[in-house]
């Protein structure tokens, strides 16, 4: 139930029954060894995942987002705010024009937060739509489980590090990252992120097992899934 694997004609016959549509929302961004599309390839699959069983069309990544820390990383693209809000906001008036009125954001970056806000005055000027925002890497069933495997987890650290967002032939350092100071971090430009961060990794292990991050996946799989059935 990919949007890019139907044509219109499926989706007015989708809509005849049900009025649910699933958005990924991504990012690209420097993820320190890590694929640059980190949010947006584990914001889609999850999305994609976990509303196969439901038949809930799943709409292709919205794959930039706000990240203006990050400026000083080649390869990342920053959108303004006001630029995002609106983009959210366009989204969501084209789902309703179209026949939408439960729509899921499954989101992949921190910095996309501000879209929740701009969601929720979109229902108050559509009460007969309704939406949610889901972070799903820490959701509280996902973000539990990524903690009884290991507390230090952050950005760009083993926690992105699942199979299908390394890079071949990078091969990821062996130590655990001491974690950066991140409220002296946030009074900094990108020129200074950069330098505070190097590589990128908040803080972590680069890297565990397929066995510990299949375990997040499941969990975050059955918790994104949730959400879409129990409407």
């Amino acid at each position: 139930m990919k949007i890019s694997e139907m044509n219109w004609l499926q989706v007015e016959e989708y809509l005849k029954t049900d009025d649910r549509a699933v958005v990924p929302l991504g990012c690209t961004e420097q993820h320190a060894y890590l694929s640059l599309s980190v949010d947006s390839i584990l914001a889609e699959r999850v999305a994609s995942e976990a509303a196969a069983p439901t038949g809930v069309p799943v709409f292709p990544v919205q794959a930039y987002g706000i990240t203006p820390y990050f400026m000083a990383y080649p390869g990342t693209i920053s959108l303004k705010a006001d630029t995002y809000l609106r983009i959210i906001t366009d989204i969501l008036e084209s789902l309703k024009r179209t026949g939408f009125r439960r729509i899921l954001f499954v989101n992949g970056h921190g910095g996309n937060t501000p879209g929740q806000t701009a969601a929720i005055e979109w229902m108050g000027e559509n009460p007969d739509c309704r939406v949610k925002f889901h972070n799903w890497w820490n959701a509280p069933r996902t973000f539990e489980k990524v903690k009884q495997i290991d507390p230090v987890a952050s950005h760009a650290s083993w926690m992105e590090n699942f199979p299908w967002t390394r890079l071949p032939g990078i091969e990821q350092p062996s130590h655990q990252k001491p974690m950066v100071d991140l409220d002296r971090m946030r009074t900094f430009g990108p020129q200074g992120v950069r330098e505070i961060l190097q590589e990128g990794n908040f803080g972590g292990h680069f890297q565990r097992s397929d066995e510990d991050m299949n375990a997040i996946w499941a969990v975050a799989i059955e918790e994104t899934r949730a959400l879409i059935e129990n409407w």
